[in-house]
């Protein structure tokens, strides 16, 4: 049964993973030009600072989500930037819940760390090396 259920969280990070991946290169793509004409983009400190404010309690968890919000913050386009703090709001709340579960915490390191492997590869298109 726990089997089961570390094999659901790890399908549940890796669809996230790919949806996040897929909607950065349609974002990329259109925010190039949309920038050019667009209006300076608000400041989205408040999300970021409110996001990091708040630790999982797993390393893994922690490092990953600290090193991807400040790729975000410092590298991708500011007009791109709503998408990637709404998945990076979502893994949070996600693992935060995950977390607090003990028949679920125990594989959320191994989530972690393959959300982390994956991420080096889709944020390398924004200069980033988590």
């Amino acid at each position: 049964m726990k089997s089961s259920k570390q094999i659901l969280l790890m399908a549940f990070v890796v669809s996230a993973l790919l949806l996040i991946g897929c909607s950065k290169t349609t974002e990329t793509t259109n925010t190039n030009t949309a920038t050019k004409t667009a209006s300076p983009a608000p400041a989205t400190t408040t999300p970021s600072t409110t996001a990091s404010a708040t630790d999982i309690g797993v390393p893994e968890c922690d490092e990953f989500l600290k090193a991807y919000e400040a790729c975000v913050k410092d590298k991708v386009p500011a007009a791109a930037r709503p998408t990637f703090e709404t998945g990076l709001a979502n893994w949070r709340k996600a693992w935060h819940d995950q977390a607090a579960n003990p028949q679920t915490k125990a594989a959320l390191a191994t989530a972690c760390k393959t959300a982390h492997d994956n991420s080096k590869t889709s944020m390398k298109a924004y200069g980033c090396t988590l």
